[in-house]
């Protein structure tokens, strides 16, 4: 003889508690799974020839990439990006990187290639170029190739937790911009350990 196995009924109102659960307990792992920074970060606005900004925890203190101008407009070539801070945790107001800060860290080593276009890469990450050109309209950008798409770059974005002043612990970088072939917004990400 066959017995029936049991069932059970759940009350729609418990039912109800365990979709709501699953659902928020899944959303929760995605996002930290992605390990998005707690920070609410200002977007720059009306700076003057800026090409990239960067962002970075712990706090809301912008470094801005601008093109470096002579008096008559023309490009400095010799140092044709300037690289200083947005001090929005203070009172928003720019200030030159420190000698550590440029000569270590949020600096550049730039390389003339030709007539109006530049290499230049982070002190702290040197592996990965970054290109200064001007384009046909123009205006320079400053695109990078990642993942086999040509980004042109508008914000870069780095995810410290922890760590100390010299060593911190970068988990992750992040391009922002648009992809040159589609001319869609894009972002890419990159360990940079």
């Amino acid at each position: 003889m066959h017995s029936i196995p049991p069932t059970f009924s759940i009350p729609t109102k418990s039912l109800l508690f365990i979709v709501l659960t699953f659902f928020l307990f899944a959303t929760q792992s995605q996002a930290q799974s992605k390990d998005p920074s707690p920070i609410s970060f200002p977007t720059p606005k009306n700076i003057d020839h800026m090409l990239v900004y960067l962002q970075r925890d712990p706090n809301t203190n912008t470094l801005i990439y601008a093109l470096n101008l002579k008096e008559n407009g023309t490009l400095k070539t010799d140092n044709p990006i300037e690289v200083y801070w947005i001090r929005y945790g203070e009172k928003g107001q720019k200030k030159d990187l420190g000698y550590i800060q440029r000569k270590f860290a949020y600096g550049i080593d730039t390389k003339k290639l030709a007539t109006d276009k530049y290499e230049f890469r982070f002190v702290s990450h040197k592996k990965l170029p970054f290109y200064l050109q001007r384009s046909s309209d123009k205006s320079y950008h400053v695109t990078v190739m990642i993942n086999n798409h040509l980004i042109r770059v508008t914000r870069l974005f780095i995810r410290i937790q922890g760590g100390s002043f010299w060593l911190p612990n970068v988990k992750y970088a992040e391009v922002e911009g648009i992809d040159e072939a589609s001319g869609k917004p894009i972002v890419e990400r990159i360990n940079v350990k």
